[in-house]
């Protein structure tokens, strides 16, 4: 067996005569004990934020949109869509008409958008899944489908034909007004269904069928906002996109699902980066418990190192040995600490100990690279405080 490891390991597991460094070391093993724990746990707490966070735009937001680089529309020609369909990994496209209107119903008016989609769009988008009340639409024009904040600004009802909502969007055209009843292209529609994904989606957006949002806003047979994509998640899609830019004339932007909500996933990972540096100066500072341990041994050792010094140890295997001690306690206190934040966050994902509502548990998420990241961080953390430590071997020697 390596000398310097066998007495390392010695003096880790041995009881020392003096309390006081048994004490310390006690201490300081549990130092790096809790913080690789909290470390993890911290982690596993906000993957799971983060995946709970996302999952609302993950029913609303598709795989790829494919938008005009300039304007608000673009054509979307029966050979291009073609094309685009024929492009192995896409398994189903919707067109997208959107805009801006403003919104009436019994005195109360609000400012959303439009979005009218085909009947392919709950191919690509978990829609269904999102109505808590009423119906999606049918192949009937004049239907609506709110979110459920705008409902709550307006008291809509669904399916209310004495009550009608009306639709108003200023006329395109050049010249001057000359007439207000003729700025603005109105219509009346009925509410089928209410959807709620989260506060922003809720009060943003009202759905229709696309055929009604064109003669709406009179935009042409052809002309899209977007195209929403369903893709094949084991595709790449960076091949996919490389190959959608072959089949427009027109300069378009692909965007996924990470660019279309670029601001939350910064936000998140912000977040994310800002909490793990602090409970790293959080174990920085615990880890001072492990330099002071491995001192302490040092200083009462002097007489065992000026021995083991003489039989024919040299400086740098003498202080190896403090070194892979303070190593040792660090990875060992590590490894336990990791190993039971994989248990109580295994037991929190299934028996849901904790919870942010009688029906919604806190949601957590063991992910490789959390512990990954926490083993890395300990590990070379606590070899280099273990190092610093292990210098003042040198000192005993000398006294």
């Amino acid at each position: 067996m390596n000398f310097p490891f066998y007495i390392a390991k010695r003096y880790l597991f041995t009881k020392s005569s003096n309390n006081a460094i048994n004490i310390i070391t006690i201490i300081a093993a549990i130092g790096v004990f809790a913080g690789a724990f909290s470390l993890f746990i911290v982690l596993s707490g906000f993957s799971g934020l983060k995946d709970f966070s996302l999952s609302f735009t993950n029913e609303f937001d598709p795989d790829l949109k494919i938008l005009p680089e300039s304007g608000k529309t673009f054509t979307f020609s029966e050979t291009e869509k073609g094309k685009l369909l024929a492009i192995d990994g896409i398994q189903a496209a919707s067109e997208i008409v959107e805009e801006r209107v403003f919104l009436d119903y019994k005195s109360k008016n609000h400012t959303a958008f439009i979005k009218g989609v085909d009947a392919n769009y709950r191919k690509v988008n978990s829609i269904d899944s999102t109505i808590v009340f009423g119906t999606w639409l049918t192949q009937s024009e004049f239907q609506v489908v709110a979110g459920n904040g705008i409902s709550r600004l307006l008291s809509l009802n669904t399916f209310d034909y004495n009550n009608l909502l009306d639709i108003m969007v200023p006329r395109p055209g050049k010249g001057q007004i000359t007439n207000a009843t003729q700025a603005f292209n109105k219509e009346s529609v009925i509410v089928t269904g209410i959807y709620s994904v989260n506060e922003e989606l809720d009060s943003k957006y009202v759905f229709t069928n696309i055929q009604f949002a064109r003669n709406l806003l009179e935009i042409e047979e052809g002309q899209v906002s977007a195209i929403e994509l369903k893709v094949d998640p084991s595709v790449d899609l960076e091949i996919i996109r490389n190959e959608i830019g072959g089949v427009f004339d027109n300069e378009l932007i692909i965007k996924d699902r990470a660019q279309l909500n670029e601001t939350l996933y910064k936000m998140l990972n912000t977040e994310n980066l800002a909490v793990y540096l602090i409970f790293t100066l959080v174990l920085i500072i615990a880890l001072f418990n492990v330099i002071g341990s491995i001192i302490m041994v040092i200083l009462d050792k002097r007489e065992n190192i000026k021995t083991l010094h003489n039989l024919g140890a040299t400086k740098t295997s003498i202080r190896n040995i403090f070194f892979l001690q303070g190593s040792l306690m660090t990875i060992v206190g590590g490894l336990l600490g990791l190993f039971f934040g994989l248990i109580l966050t295994y037991l929190q994902l299934q028996y849901n100990f904790v919870m942010i509502t009688p029906s919604l548990p806190y949601p957590v998420k063991i992910k490789a690279e959390n512990i990954i990241l926490v083993f890395l961080t300990i590990s070379v953390l606590g070899i280099s405080a273990s190092y610093i430590a292990a210098s003042r071997s040198k000192s005993a020697l000398n006294s």
